[in-house]
């Protein structure tokens, strides 16, 4: 199990939305890193906002 840091702009999509929605696509994401880390994610793993 992993732990990710996820964080977002507010006025774009805040984290109550998130909660309401369930799920969401993260797309246009330019950073590779970032990216990189968003694929590595699996069901299961803990998140901190």
């Amino acid at each position: 199990m992993a732990y990710w840091l996820i964080k977002s702009e507010p006025f774009k999509y805040s984290w109550e939305q998130f909660e309401k929605d369930k799920t969401a696509t993260w797309d246009g994401v330019r950073n590779y890193g970032a990216r990189n880390n968003l694929q590595a994610m699996k069901k299961g793993d803990q998140l901190f906002r």
